[in-house]
C-alpha cells in the first residue's frame, strides 16, 4: 500500500488483524461489534457512523462474503456460516468498490485554476483544435462539452494555471476499467479488470477492496489437514531485518502452518521453460515473445490482442509450479501462496489452478496475523539456508528480474544466439509494448511484461516501501551460491509438473 495514505492503510490492516483474531479466536459473535473496537475516532470522514459502516463492509470482503449494499438491512455476520469453510473459492467480483465510501470524485478533465492571468496573448485558447477555450471576465473558461482531453492548452500556459483533473482509482487503472455509475460513483467494469489492485492503492478514500482468505487459510490451519505457504520472492525486507530467509520458517510456524517454502524454486522452472520457448519458437514460429509470471499483464495481453495469444509463453507461473511441486512433496496438503499480488488471487481461482493453489494471501493480510499471534520477530529462531533456489530466480521480484532470468538460461543453452529484451512496467506501458510488438517493432524479442511499477515489490498488498524490498531482494539473490536457474535441482521434476 501506498505510505502516503497513512491513515486508510492503518484501518484497512486493522481489519485485518482483527479477522484473524477473530478467526483464531473462534468466537464469530463479536463480528457484530468489530467497527464499534476499530473506529473509535473518525479519522476524517463526515461522521464516525460512516466510517463504521464502511469498515463494517471491510470485514466482510475480509472474510471472503460480499459487500451489502446501502439500501440492504442485514447484520455484518450475515452469511458467516458459508465463510467458515476450509474449501471456499472466490466469488466474483474480486475487487469491489464501497459505494457509499466513494467521493464521486470528477471525472478526466481540464480545468483553469485561479492562477489564470488573463493574459492579452491567450495561448490556451490558440491552440485549441476544437475552439473550446473562451475569454470570460478576463480569465479563460474551458466548455467540459468541446474539451478533447488533448492536452494542448496546458502545455502552453505560462502561469501553469489549467490542471489536468482525473480521477485516482482511474488514472492508476492501465486497463481503463473505472466507470462511472448513475450518481458519479466509481464502478468498475469487470470485463476489462485484471485485478491488478493499482485502484485500490490509489484511492484516496479508500472505496475499494478486494476479498481476502484470511479466514479460510486460519480454518485450514486449525484442522487436521497439512498446510504450507509458498512465499515470493518479494517477501524480503516486507517485515523488517529480523524476518528473512533464515527466521522465515519459525515465523510461519508460529502462525500454524506446517512449512515454508520459496516461489522462487517454481520461478527457476519457469526460466528454463521460457528460455526453451523461446530459444525454439523466436523468430521462426512466433515474431516475438511475451513472459508469463505476472497474471495481469497476461490477461490484459490475451484479452485485447487475442490473435497473438500464442505469443504470450504457455509456460506456468512459478506459482503454479512451486504448488505442485509442494503438492507432490506432501500429498493431501493445502497450499497458501503467499505474496504481493492481488491478481494472484484471480489466477488462483481458475479451475485449472484451483487444485495446486488452494488459498492467496498478500503480505498485507499475512501482516494481520503476525499481529493476531502476537509474532514477536525479534525471537524468532534462525535456521540454516536450504539454496534450493537460484538468484536468478529471486530476482523475479523486481522490473526486468524475469527476462534477465530467461536470458541468463538461453545464453547458457545456446550461447550462439543474441538475446533482444524489452521490459515495461505499468499495464498502460505494457499495452503500449504489446501495440508496438503486433506491428513489428520487437520482431524477435523477448518482452516482460509487469502489471506494478517496479515489478512485484510494489505490488497492491505489499506494505514495504518498494526501494527497500527490492534492495532487500538484491542481498538475498547475493546470498544464494546457486546463481542460474539452469543448475536447479528440480529440473527433472519439469514433465511431471506439466
Amino acid at each position: 500500500m501506498l505510505d502516503q495514505y497513512a491513515k486508510i492503510n492503518k484501518i484497512r490492516r486493522k481489519v485485518f488483524e482483527e479477522v484473524a483474531r477473530l478467526a483464531y479466536n473462534g468466537d464469530y459473535s463479536k463480528m457484530d461489534v468489530l467497527p464499534y473496537e476499530i473506529c473509535n475516532v473518525s479519522v476524517g470522514r463526515s461522521s464516525i457512523f460512516l466510517e463504521r459502516a464502511i469498515v463494517a463492509e471491510r470485514i466482510r470482503l475480509a472474510i471472503g462474503l460480499d459487500a451489502r449494499k446501502a439500501s440492504e438491512h442485514k447484520p455484518i455476520s450475515y452469511g458467516i456460516e458459508d465463510a467458515i469453510k476450509t474449501e471456499r473459492y472466490y466469488e466474483p467480483p474480486l475487487v469491489n468498490v464501497i459505494d457509499f465510501a466513494c467521493n464521486a470524485c470528477p471525472t478526466e478533465s481540464f480545468y483553469v485554476t485561479d492562477s489564470c492571468e488573463g493574459c492579452l496573448a491567450n495561448p490556451c485558447a490558440n491552440v485549441c483544435p476544437k475552439e473550446a477555450i473562451k475569454i470570460v471576465h478576463g480569465k479563460s473558461v474551458i466548455d467540459p462539452d468541446k474539451c478533447i482531453l488533448c492536452g494542448r492548452c496546458q502545455s502552453v500556459c505560462p502561469y501553469k494555471a489549467i490542471i489536468h483533473r482525473q480521477r485516482p482509482c482511474a488514472a492508476a487503472c492501465g486497463m481503463h476499467a473505472i466507470e462511472s455509475d448513475e450518481n458519479g460513483k466509481a464502478k468498475i467494469n469487470y470485463d476489462k479488470c485484471v485485478s491488478c489492485g493499482m485502484c485500490m492503492v490509489n484511492c484516496p478514500f479508500g472505496a475499494i477492496a478486494d476479498k481476502s482468505q484470511i479466514f479460510q487459510v486460519i480454518q485450514t490451519i486449525k484442522s487436521d489437514t497439512p498446510i504450507y505457504a509458498i512465499v515470493a520472492p518479494a517477501i524480503m525486507g516486507q517485515f523488517g531485518p529480523k524476518f528473512n530467509l533464515k527466521t522465515m520458517d519459525d515465523a510461519f510456524n508460529k502462525l500454524g502452518f506446517d512449512g515454508v517454502y520459496e516461489v522462487s524454486i517454481g520461478a527457476d522452472l519457469c526460466t528454463v521453460e521460457e528460455a526453451h520457448d523461446y530459444l525454439n519458437n523466436v523468430p521462426d514460429k512466433l515474431k516475438f515473445m511475451g513472459t508469463s509470471c505476472c497474471p495481469a499483464w497476461s490477461k490484459m495481453a490475451k484479452m485485447e490482442y487475442p490473435d497473438h495469444k500464442e505469443n504470450i509463453s504457455m509456460t506456468m507461473t512459478p506459482m503454479v509450479y512451486t504448488a505442485r511441486l509442494v503438492k507432490k512433496m506432501h500429498p493431501n496438503s493445502k497450499i497458501v501462496f503467499v505474496g504481493p499480488c492481488a491478481a494472484k488471487k484471480l489466477e488462483a481461482s481458475r479451475k485449472s489452478v484451483r487444485s495446486d493453489v488452494d488459498f492467496v494471501l498478500t503480505f498485507e493480510e499475512l501482516n494481520g496475523m503476525f499481529i493476531a499471534k502476537n509474532v514477536d520477530f525479534n525471537k524468532l529462531e534462525a535456521k540454516p539456508l536450504k539454496n534450493e533456489t537460484s538468484a536468478d530466480g529471486r530476482g523475479f521480484a523486481v522490473m526486468g528480474g524475469v527476462a534477465q532470468a530467461v536470458v541468463n538460461s538461453c545464453k547458457l543453452i545456446a550461447p550462439e544466439r543474441e538475446i533482444k529484451v524489452y521490459a515495461s512496467q505499468g499495464l498502460e506501458n505494457c499495452r503500449k509494448m504489446l501495440k508496438d510488438a503486433v506491428e513489428g517493432k520487437y520482431d524477435g524479442y523477448l518482452l516482460e511484461g509487469m502489471a506494478c511499477p517496479m515489478g512485484c515489490v510494489s505490488g497492491a498488498g505489499t506494505i514495504a516501501s518498494p526501494s527497500k524490498s527490492k534492495a532487500m531482494v538484491s542481498v538475498s539473490q547475493k546470498e544464494t551460491p546457486m546463481k542460474s536457474a539452469t543448475d536447479s535441482s528440480y529440473l527433472d521434476q519439469l514433465e511431471k509438473l506439466d
